[in-house]
């Protein structure tokens, strides 16, 4: 199972950066060579890839450094030791670029899903699985921030806040529309919810709850309030009498 505090992708900035290092002709042949050569790549080696200067395939290569998409160290290739300096050696990092605007996470539909399929009790069907496990990652994800962050007592609009940091890295596009309200612009399982609108929607309500949860955000509760175009779920006032905004979710896809 995934780790509870899934790494998050690239920003869409970042990513946008990384394709726009990779428009260069040159740059772009001499990337696709150091990573199908399997091996550590030198300057030369790199150069006479594409056909030109050491000095321009350097140039190149530390563009792609600064991008993350290559390391750069020195060492001798294959391991066998020369009198006189290493020569400065290039390989690819595990960066894998993703652009979508607005931003997609089906790698986190996907990973819950697998987490449902893993840890379906007896008593429940897929879906009822797919809502607990989904709830689950959310509760311990909020949980997790708020013992990284130590925010103290979260009131409603210091709790959206926070919240909002999620909800902006997972492509959700919040929107403050009142002190205590939060909208989100994009969903980030488009367009996968309208294959199976029930079962994603509940997914992603209840992780959004479990998250409100997770961090003890008082006097706020994941509420579903579908709009066209939008996320199906907005954070908004919850009961003020309830000591911890959303103790349950309430929706149950598949029941």
């Amino acid at each position: 199972m995934a780790s509870d505090s899934t790494p998050p992708a690239d920003t869409v900035n970042t990513a946008i950066d990384s394709v726009s290092v990779l428009s260069e002709d040159s740059r772009r042949r001499m990337f696709v060579f150091i990573r199908r050569a399997g091996r550590p790549v030198t300057r030369d080696e790199a150069a006479a890839s594409v056909g030109i200067s050491r000095k321009l395939a350097a140039f190149h290569l530390d563009k792609l450094v600064d991008a993350g998409l290559l390391r750069a160290r020195y060492e001798t290739p294959g391991g066998i030791r020369k009198v006189g300096r290493r020569p400065k050696v290039y390989e690819p990092t595990d960066a894998q670029i993703t652009v979508s605007i607005p931003e997609r996470r089906h790698e986190l539909l996907a990973d819950l899903l697998l987490d449902a399929v893993l840890t379906e009790e007896a008593d429940e069907n897929a879906a009822q699985a797919a809502v607990r496990a989904a709830e689950r990652r959310g509760r311990r994800m909020g949980g997790a921030a708020r013992d990284e962050t130590r925010p103290g007592r979260l009131g409603p609009e210091r709790g959206l806040t926070v919240c909002e940091r999620l909800l902006d890295e997972y492509g959700y596009e919040p929107v403050r529309e009142a002190p205590t309200e939060l909208r989100l612009r994009n969903c980030p399982f488009h367009p996968l919810t309208a294959k199976a609108p029930d079962l994603v929607c509940g997914m992603n309500h209840a992780f959004l709850a479990g998250y409100v949860n997770g961090l003890e955000v008082n006097g706020v509760r994941a509420v579903l309030a579908p709009e066209a175009g939008k996320c199906c779920v907005r954070l908004g006032p919850s009961d003020l009498n309830s000591p911890r905004g959303v103790q349950e979710v309430p929706h149950q896809a598949g029941t």
